[in-house]
């Protein structure tokens, strides 16, 4: 069964060459908004408010984070992943979110390339493992953060909106988070820039 898996990423690689090559000019071009998921410049937000629960969760390239892509090697670039790192276990105070709401961290999850996270590991056995972690392997020339939070508000009626603003100064780089909002006042999706950060829910 291993020889097998180990087989797989062998047969992967030559599709993660060509996608690496499709996707070779991404940083000179970004602007033109093709490229799909991965967008410097651009994170995306799912926040749902469903009662007391307070879900968020934020995936963006690390470019817009820390500035580059790489697993980090030198001290300055591991210094900048430790600072990113840190103001992302601090999401009350990256969030903005209303001191009225008394909004307590229940979970937090933190995922990426660059915290030395294995990407996308699923609980399953070991030998599954290997070949998802060597398939993903070439997959991460783009990394991303993941960072997942689950609040409970004691006063959820204090939560009307949410203020990203201090995401954007935190992270200078990210210029636009695309949200996804589901609240008591149903579903939206909404584009958040600096100037334009704080959202109804």
């Amino acid at each position: 069964m291993r020889r097998l898996l180990l087989a797989l990423p062998f047969a992967l690689l030559p599709l993660a060459i060509a996608h690496a090559a499709d996707e070779h000019d991404h940083d000179h071009d970004h602007e033109h908004g093709s490229l799909g998921a991965h967008e410097h410049g651009v994170g995306r937000l799912n926040a749902v408010l469903d009662g007391q629960a307070l879900e968020l969760e934020l995936d963006s390239p690390a470019m817009n984070l820390v500035g580059f892509e790489h697993v980090a090697t030198s001290a300055a670039d591991k210094a900048k992943v430790a600072a990113a790192r840190k103001q992302l276990e601090n999401p009350a105070a990256l969030f903005n979110l209303p001191k009225a709401a008394g909004c307590v961290v229940s979970s937090q999850e933190l995922n990426s390339p660059l915290f030395g996270d294995k990407p996308e590991a699923d609980h399953d056995d070991d030998d599954d493992h290997d070949a998802k972690d060597a398939a993903h392997e070439h997959h991460h020339d783009h990394s991303e953060i993941h960072a997942h939070y689950q609040f409970t508000c004691a006063t959820p009626t204090a939560l009307s909106n949410l203020d990203l603003t201090q995401v954007f100064k935190t992270f200078p780089a990210t210029q636009k988070i695309q949200v996804q909002l589901i609240g008591p006042s149903g579903q939206q999706g909404v584009d958040a820039t600096a100037k334009a950060a704080t959202l109804k829910f």
